[in-house]
């Protein structure tokens, strides 16, 4: 690799499978933006995020360290600021940093404190608010309303406060679909007299033939989406990057909020695909012996809610108008990495520059005959994009089949760029096999995936963790419930039907080992100690 500091863009979408795109087989999906990324570049094959849940994995992208270290374990739960991130360690190391789109390092505001309070059942008389939880600084308050959606649509917030996590320059996006606010709505405001009429289920426009949940022909015009905001603001934030002349390198990152419901890919995009072409996923009406997806199917059947955030299970025509809508939005987004590669070509940076593309967690989108996610393991939640294009690696495999993750991200980004990594970092520098230069297996057994849900799902009634240990052939998932316990072997069973857990007690003691023994390998090494005693 040369020694020149590259540039770094970073684009992240949310809620992307890892097979909703062109270069990883799926035939009726059009990407070739993306899909050209990873003919040029390298795809992962086998990459996965540290949690299902937002929040959770977006904090391990920027700290490279698991839910469990960062404490963001559920969404609802902001990155500390007290926490180091790796766009810090560039920006300390002469990075001009900004991000364009959803951040959701901090929550964007559904409830109040009153709905977080935790009671664990305790007789007595209950602590002050202040002194409610093992640790005293919330994560909430002063430095924590930057996301706050009833501040930005108020008024009483007009722009984040930066740095923000080592970002120089922010142009903030919360929630998803047409209902986007932060910066984005401002800029929706100057190019549209009404922006509200254009958004929302009450004014939709008329899609004969469409039920699905969550899904409505949105009246916002292809050039006003979120999306293509994204896209625009990116470009324009590279063309002042260059035509500032600081001669600093750059760290871009741009986070699309879609894929992600609801269901609203504006324009043309709604009908690119046609439910009645999209197949059903090999497992639809196949739900397996797993308690999780048993739990959502009765949940559903007995009539629980399909307008929030958890799992819920579908019809086979709801799940293919899912399938197309959600390849709509996929689509949209690839149109904005050609523009914004067209532009790279354009400022003669493309050879400077190292793009990743990724996201933040999956989507069932039909397996088991349910959509959307929740806390559970399943390949579909787990596996995400991941192409890596570095215009100096020339050795690169097309593919790389090794067990990797978002927790790798930080450290290799560091690595690229020139940079050592802070005391705490997790993950795996995937350089050497990045670039070709390493055949030999590193030594961790697999990627730790982790779930710890604070609002219980789908009528549960006693909190769980999920600790998960994914290898090339098994996926062995540990809980505090024993009903919740799993073990697939995914060479034999890649649809993850047939929980082994009771079956093949040698190679569950064997995971389970390895598992406890890489939860010790990364237990937390911070802080550094300030004197001998």
């Amino acid at each position: 690799m040369t020694n020149k500091t590259p540039n770094v863009l970073l684009i992240v979408t949310d809620q992307q499978r890892a097979d909703h795109l062109g270069c990883a087989g799926n035939t009726l999906l059009r990407t070739p933006n993306i899909d050209r990324l990873a003919r040029t570049g390298v795809r992962a094959s086998n990459f996965h995020a540290a949690s299902t849940t937002c929040m959770s994995n977006r904090a391990t992208l920027m700290t490279g360290r698991l839910p469990s270290l960062h404490g963001v374990v559920h969404n609802g739960i902001s990155l500390s600021r007290d926490h180091t991130t790796f766009v810090e360690l560039l920006r300390a190391g002469g990075y001009a940093t900004a991000l364009i789109g959803k951040s959701h390092l901090q929550s964007f505001g559904y409830d109040g404190p009153a709905r977080r309070r935790w009671s664990h059942g305790d007789q007595g008389v209950a602590p002050p608010l202040e002194l409610l939880d093992a640790r005293k600084r919330q994560r909430d308050g002063d430095g924590y309303m930057n996301e706050w959606t009833p501040d930005w649509r108020s008024g009483k917030r007009m722009a984040v406060t930066t740095p923000y996590y080592g970002f120089e320059h922010v142009e903030l996006a919360t929630f998803h679909g047409d209902q986007v606010d932060g910066d984005y709505a401002r800029w929706l405001a100057q190019r549209h007299p009404t922006p509200d009429s254009l958004r929302g289920r009450a004014n939709a426009l008329p899609s004969p033939g469409y039920s699905a949940p969550q899904a409505w022909r949105t009246a916002m015009p292809e050039e006003l989406y979120p999306s293509a905001w994204v896209g625009e603001r990116g470009c324009d934030w590279l063309r002042k990057h260059v035509q500032g002349s600081s001669g600093k390198p750059f760290f871009l990152n741009l986070s699309f909020p879609d894929p992600h419901h609801p269901f609203t890919p504006p324009g043309r995009f709604w009908d690119m695909y046609e439910p009645e072409d999209m197949p059903l996923p090999p497992s639809f009406g196949k739900p397996g012996n797993s308690q999780l997806l048993v739990d959502v199917h009765r949940y559903t059947k007995e009539g629980g809610s399909r307008e929030g955030y958890g799992a819920y299970a579908v019809t086979s025509r709801e799940c293919k108008e899912t399938l197309a809508l959600t390849y709509g939005m996929v689509s949209m987004i690839d149109e904005q990495v050609g523009q914004l590669l067209q532009t790279l070509q354009e400022l003669g940076i493309e050879d400077d520059t190292v793009i990743i593309f990724t996201s933040d967690h999956g989507d069932m989108m039909g397996d088991h005959g349910i959509v959307l996610k929740g806390a559970m393991h399943f390949s579909g939640l787990t596996r995400v994009p991941f192409i890596w294009k570095d215009p100096c690696s020339r050795a690169a495999p097309p593919v790389l089949e090794l067990p990797s993750g978002t927790i790798d991200i930080a450290k290799t980004v560091l690595a690229r760029c020139g940079l050592a990594p802070y005391n705490g970092i997790q993950g795996l520098n995937l350089l050497p096999w990045l670039d070709g230069q390493s055949q030999t297996v590193p030594s961790r057994p697999g990627v730790i995936v982790e779930s710890e849900p604070v609002v219980l799902p789908h009528g549960r009634t006693r909190r769980y963790r999920l600790r998960s240990l994914v290898s090339e052939e098994w996926r062995l998932t540990l809980s505090n419930l024993p009903e919740l316990c799993e073990l697939y072997d995914l060479h034999a069973d890649p649809l993850e039907q047939h929980n082994l857990w009771h079956e093949r007690a040698a190679e569950r003691g064997q995971l389970c080992m390895q598992l406890l023994m890489e939860l010790s390998e990364q237990a937390d090494c911070s802080p550094l100690p300030t004197a001998i005693a």
